[in-house]
């Protein structure tokens, strides 16, 4: 019995976990194709997708940490644009709080002392490129909470039948505005 609620609880995280790390991997995929495009004239460098992906189960797991705060439902029920931007935050601060402690770790693994901290960072890994992982963490965080938020709202049937579904564009929305308009 116990290992039947082991595996539920597992099959449950897994679930939750599961668009958040398509969404990212994809995402992170594209961050690391155009910067190989910006970079190929200027550096011989092996495309990483791995690491894409291996970061977006990080972010996986961090937008479950964050999901589970007692506080990250507390916009609910205000306009849409209160949620989406709070949960963004939460999450990229949740995030940023991951990268922050998986650079330090990794310094401390490879013996660094406390005098050396801000060596180790600029050279393997300059405040730069940390700050501009996290502005497209911050883009990606808003779109995903963004399609989170409409899908909580409308429900995942009717935002498929609104993307994929026939008449659902723009032809459809004036249809609906119209038929507004006039009752």
């Amino acid at each position: 019995m116990q290992i039947s609620r082991v595996f539920a609880f597992v099959l449950k995280e897994l679930r939750e976990a599961l668009p958040p790390v398509v969404f990212f991997a994809a995402g992170f995929s594209l961050i690391e194709l155009t910067t190989q495009l910006f970079l190929d004239t200027y550096v011989e460098r092996t495309v990483n997708y791995m690491v894409a992906v291996v970061a977006a189960l990080v972010v996986g797991k961090a937008v479950l940490v964050a999901n589970a705060l007692p506080f990250f439902r507390r916009f609910d029920s205000a306009p849409l644009i209160q949620p989406i931007l709070f949960k963004t935050f939460i999450y990229w601060v949740v995030v940023f709080l991951f990268r922050a402690a998986e650079h330090l770790i990794e310094y401390w693994a490879s013996g660094g002392r406390l005098g050396g901290m801000r060596e180790y960072r600029e050279i393997h890994y300059p405040w730069s490129q940390f700050a501009a992982v996290q502005i497209w963490l911050f883009t990606l965080f808003l779109v995903y909470t963004t399609a989170a938020e409409l899908t909580a709202v409308f429900g995942a049937s009717e935002v498929r039948r609104l993307f994929f579904g026939r008449g659902a564009g723009r032809a459809g929305a004036a249809h609906a505005a119209d038929g507004q308009c006039t009752s």
